[in-house]
């Protein structure tokens, strides 16, 4: 089921005008697009045939109404200060959740876009979008048939429309590497054959459509699933040649300590990706903002001393409360009309 909220613009108006400084620099004709893997925002409900029990009120993390409330104040300190005006999500239970987070940011009313995964943990894929400065035109969920035949996250597709030009935007948690990298690697494979396919869909019919990747793919830009399955190369003037369809715009940030959206074992990874089309490159509808990629950092967001020091600074560390805000680092690009 497809499901737009709306909910009471005129109460948040004031705080809007308030946090325009934070627009400077983004004209009516430019876009702020972002992803975050949003760490486990389960509700405190255990649903049956959902692996969901741990979250739940009286579960093993001894879940509470405050610590709810912490989560999701900590999670809208962060969207208001990307402030985007679209924000792929991942690791969001069900819609009620991205509709009780929306309801804590001050900034914007965010309209919804959510279909329920068949994941067996119940964790889905989202997006937030100001609807004051575009309209959905489709959306859809895309299945991933993986070759063991168990369950994963949906790809969401969202086609948008804004100023008279439309742009794409699929939303993506591949399979993780739990239970073993070299056993997973055909499930995320997969996933990037399935988005591929849709891609191609898309410019087969207008190969200078302007399309946006975007999401936690598990995997780094030079691993099979991205860069061969997938056709995403981190280097621009692989576009075109063989099988590259895609720019993955990471590069900055890949294998860099400074800049890194995950860290497993000590090393500084790029698991969160921004992908874009040809089509934002060029002189037509929309284009990437030279530079414009970042990943969202900040001395308070990161864990500091001991093993897991440069971390990103987690909510959870197994059922022990940090209190801070995600296992990943939320990244963003800007697009502008041409």
């Amino acid at each position: 089921m497809f499901i737009i909220n709306q909910y009471r613009w005129v109460q948040k108006f004031i705080p809007f005008l308030l946090m325009a400084s934070l627009l400077v620099g983004k004209g009516n004709a430019s876009l702020r697009i972002g992803f975050w893997n949003v760490e486990n925002l389960f509700d405190e409900y255990n649903d049956k045939g959902v692996n969901d029990g741990e979250f739940a009120l009286g579960g093993k993390k001894e879940m509470k109404p405050d610590v709810m409330t912490l989560k999701l104040k900590n999670l809208s300190e962060i969207l208001t200060k990307i402030n985007p005006d679209v924000f792929g999500l991942c690791e969001i239970e069900n819609n009620s959740m991205l509709v009780r987070w929306n309801q804590f940011c001050d900034v914007r009313n965010y309209s919804i876009v959510h279909y329920n995964s068949p994941d067996n943990r119940g964790i889905d894929v989202g997006l937030f979008y100001d609807a004051s400065k575009m309209n959905v035109i489709s959306s859809k969920p895309i299945p991933v048939l993986l070759p063991t035949g168990g369950k994963t996250r949906d790809i969401l597709l969202v086609k948008f429309e804004s100023k008279g030009h439309s742009f794409y935007v699929f939303v993506n948690h591949w399979p993780s590497k739990y239970g073993g990298v070299e056993k997973t690697i055909p499930l995320r494979a997969a996933a990037g054959k399935t988005l591929r396919m849709e891609i191609e869909k898309i410019l087969n019919q207008d190969p200078t459509a302007d399309i946006i990747v975007m999401g936690d793919l598990n995997d780094e830009p030079t691993d099979p699933s991205v860069n061969i399955h997938l056709g995403a190369s981190m280097n621009l003037s692989d576009l075109g040649r063989g099988k590259y369809i895609l720019w993955n715009v990471m590069k900055k940030y890949h294998r860099n300590p400074e800049g890194s959206t995950y860290k497993y074992g000590g090393k500084d990874m790029v698991y969160d990706h921004l992908i874009v089309s040809r089509g934002l490159m060029d002189d037509r509808g929309w284009g990437l903002i030279s530079n414009s990629v970042t990943v969202f950092d900040g001395k308070k967001y990161r864990q500091h001393g001991g093993r897991y020091d440069g971390f990103p600074f987690r909510f959870w560390a197994g059922s022990r409360l940090l209190g801070g805000y995600s296992d990943h680092m939320p990244i963003f690009l800007e697009i502008e009309l041409k």
